[in-house]
């Protein structure tokens, strides 16, 4: 039997011990990696070319997506799948909308994060959250400004993972109208981070999930 190959990464070694052992247990998963944090993640994963990566959302250095994203880029074909503390809906749509393909919480069952593993490694997308994580609770925000039909193109498009000149190709733009555009939304609507333009994208609904 062709095993899953799976990489681990999670700052917490006794969390990465204890799912070690749990994967090397069973007959059709095998643990080719390991990493403390999103940038040994992206080296280990170029590495060993893992069929799956569970990845913490919130360990040091890179962000979450920041994470995936370079994963993305550096093993396309590799399955990502999220474990992380959060059960708010909104971290899953995050993740996903970074290029993960699941979603598990750390306080899930193993059988479930085993199903979860074996799903994404089948080309489907595994969603867990809490069974009742409540309403959300997030300070007020300031209506979002009117945005020009070409700034939620480039949006949708930076908030999916492209770069500068992949946004410019994809509009028939030049990289410099790309980088004004990006600057604009910045300074237009506080946006720091990639986190910052997948979060708004979501809520504009531009990431379709």
């Amino acid at each position: 039997m062709k095993k899953i190959r799976v990489l681990l990464a999670d700052d917490h070694a006794i969390l990465r011990a204890g799912l070690r052992m749990l994967l090397e247990a069973q007959p059709d998963m095998a643990v080719v990696a390991e990493a403390a944090d999103g940038r040994e993640a992206i080296v280990r994963a170029g590495d060993s070319q893992p069929d799956v990566a569970v990845v913490d959302l919130t360990m040091p250095g890179l962000s979450g997506v920041e994470t995936l994203e370079g994963l993305r880029r550096e093993v396309p074909a590799t399955r990502l799948l999220v474990l992380t503390m959060h059960d708010d809906p909104g971290y899953a749509r995050l993740a996903l909308a970074a290029g993960a393909s699941g979603h598990v919480i750390k306080d899930a069952e193993s059988s479930e994060l085993l199903a979860a593993i074996r799903a994404v490694h089948r080309g489907r997308t595994f969603v867990q959250v809490g069974s009742d994580p409540g309403p959300a609770l997030a300070p007020a925000r300031p209506p979002v400004p009117t945005l020009s039909p070409r700034e939620r193109q480039v949006l949708e498009l930076l908030a999916h993972g492209h770069t500068n000149r992949e946004v410019a190709d994809r509009l028939s733009l030049s990289v410099k109208t790309v980088e004004t555009h990006r600057a604009r939304l910045s300074d237009k609507l506080g946006l720091h981070s990639r986190a910052d333009l997948v979060r708004l994208a979501i809520e504009l609904g531009l990431l379709g999930r």
